[in-house]
């Protein structure tokens, strides 16, 4: 499968079919004007992560809790909470996990805290995982590096922190505090392809996706 990073927390999956993740509005960068999906998953309802009008086509679209069969893909959606207070201050928040090709991944969205044991049991053992790091609204570098070895992943894809297309005034921190504090090594790709027969070549680092 291959596997870009279009922004904030938007990731674009390329298998059997394709799978668009959390499409942010244009305030937080243009996505490609032919974004096209078969499947769309949204982790909770702020506009940051819900623009489905940028996506073409006629996706099915996932935003709700619970497993899903989708031919040669599962996905399931496991109740989360957007912030450390059960969901008083942000809301609720789904993390996702699909099943694709062998592999097993993870898009956190908007994650607000360290998972407890029944979210852990309900995600499983994950290979790859997509997770916020950029602080404020979502879990911070210290607690990233904590959900990851809570679910044992092996390779990490960083996302919702401050980059060239953040709004200047962002509050966001940038991905590098994380990478020192993660300790992994750093590979820098346009694109990511990944399979169950190269895992292991990946195993152990931190994805940073460049333009």
């Amino acid at each position: 499968m291959k596997i870009k990073y279009l922004g904030h927390s938007t990731f674009k999956i390329t298998s059997d079919k394709t799978i668009v993740i959390d499409p942010h509005d244009p305030e937080y960068g243009t996505l490609p004007a032919d974004l096209t999906a078969d499947i769309v998953t949204v982790s909770h309802s702020h506009h940051d992560h819900n623009y489905l009008a940028g996506v073409r086509g006629e996706p099915k679209i996932i935003d709700s809790v619970g497993e899903y069969d989708l031919d040669n893909i599962k996905i399931t959606g496991v109740p989360t909470f957007h912030d450390d207070s059960l969901g008083v201050k942000r809301g609720g928040n789904i993390v996702f996990v699909y099943e694709i090709e062998g592999l097993r991944l993870s898009h956190l969205g908007d994650l607000g805290h360290l998972l407890n044991d029944d979210q852990l049991n309900q995600i499983g053992p994950i290979d790859i995982v997509m997770i916020s790091v950029g602080g404020t609204y979502t879990i911070d570098a210290d607690q990233a590096v904590e959900v990851v070895k809570q679910l044992q992943a092996k390779v990490v894809l960083p996302m919702h922190y401050k980059t060239a297309d953040s709004a200047s005034d962002s509050v966001l921190a940038p991905v590098d505090d994380f990478v020192q504090k993660m300790g992994w090594k750093v590979e820098k790709v346009v694109q990511f392809e990944i399979n169950t027969n190269n895992l292991d070549r990946f195993a152990g680092k931190v994805i940073i996706f460049s333009s």
